[in-house]
Formats: structure tokens, sequence, C-alpha cells
């Protein structure tokens, strides 16, 4: 399959019994395509699905967005916890050619300054092939945390979101140059791998 080397294609996965038979409406893929709007400034195309809480309909389902659709970066929401559903993170360890805990473990940081509860995630990042998989919190708020992190009243960043880290790591596998609206993310690159703004 053939892509535009500048289009940055993120699938976005909702894992939730309740919310993909119909019982509420999804609120994970909303809040993410709406935060993804506003934070890039390079072209995306979304591939969105919202699937139970089936750790083998949850591995097809990643191998499918990484190895068919072409996605540089799945984001998924949902079943992260200790609860006998919660097996995203084990189907995403499961298709995982790479395990990448700091993601978790910043997630879990940025989480910790909430609630003491943040240690019961599992949250974590992986890669497969050339496309970069992070496991969020379900609650929108949460994933705007856990992406952008904590600023204090002054705008100030008290803790770094994950997503900072994001386009140097979808530079290093592979993947097209993401560029981020400073105002609600700054990507970090070391000098060497900054290229000059688009036009």
């Amino acid at each position: 399959m053939s892509k535009d080397d500048d289009l940055l294609t993120v699938g976005l996965v909702s894992v939730s019994d309740r919310a993909s038979s119909g019982v509420y409406q999804d609120q994970g893929i909303p809040a993410l395509q709406d935060w993804l709007s506003a934070a890039l400034k390079t072209p995306v195309t979304f591939e969105t699905r919202l699937i139970p809480d089936e750790q083998p309909v949850i591995e097809a389902t990643l191998i499918e967005l990484c190895d068919s659709a072409g996605c540089d970066l799945v984001l998924t929401t949902g079943g992260t916890g200790p609860a006998p559903r919660d097996v995203t993170p084990d189907a995403t360890a499961a298709v995982a050619h790479k395990l990448m805990p700091g993601f978790g473990e910043q997630m879990r940081q940025i989480s910790l300054r909430f609630v003491p509860t943040a240690i019961l995630s599992r949250q974590t990042g992986a890669i497969r092939g050339s496309t970069l998989i992070l496991n969020l919190p379900g609650q929108p708020k949460s994933i705007r945390e856990t992406l952008e992190g904590v600023k204090d009243a002054d705008g100030t960043q008290v803790v770094p979101g994950i997503f900072a880290a994001v386009p140097y790591c979808i530079d290093l596998i592979g993947g097209p140059y993401i560029e981020t609206d400073d105002s609600v993310v700054k990507a970090f690159r070391p000098k060497s791998a900054i290229r000059p703004p688009r036009a």
C-alpha cells in the first residue's frame, strides 16, 4: 500500500463491552480525535474501532491496524486496570515486537498527581513493526492529561505528557515527521533531528 510520506495515519481503538454493545455512547474515540485535531499540525487520517473487552478481538484489531491499515500510531482507550475483563495491555504485549514501558511509567506519574489509584493502571506502550501502540486511560479528562501533561495555574508544565515523545519515537521507527501545535503539546527532538517548519 503506497502512502503519502507526510500523512499521519492514527488508529483509535475504544475497548469497552458496554459501549461496543450500545449500552452507552463511547466517549474515548471522540476525545482522542478532538485532542489530536487540536494538537497536530501534520495532516492526519483516523481509523476508528469500537470493540469489546475480548483479548483475541483486541489482538486481531491491533494487528489489522498495524499490518493492513498502515497506521503509524495506534491509541487504545479503556481496559487497562486490574479487573478480570481489563485485558488491553495483555493484548498489546501479545502482538508487540518491542515493549516501551517508559510510556506507562509516565502515564502513571501524571495520574498520580490526581489519584492514588493510578498505581492500579497497567497502561503501556509497544511497537509492532513500524507502528507505535499506546494504551491510554478511558476517561476523556484523563486522556487529555496523559497526552498533554500537567500544567500549573500559570500554564507552566509541571509533569510532561507522553505525546511530547511520540513524534521522535515515530521518526525512529520510520514513520512520518510529525509537527505539533506548541500551545497544546511541544514535541521534543534532539537538535539534529529537527527539520525546518513547513512553509
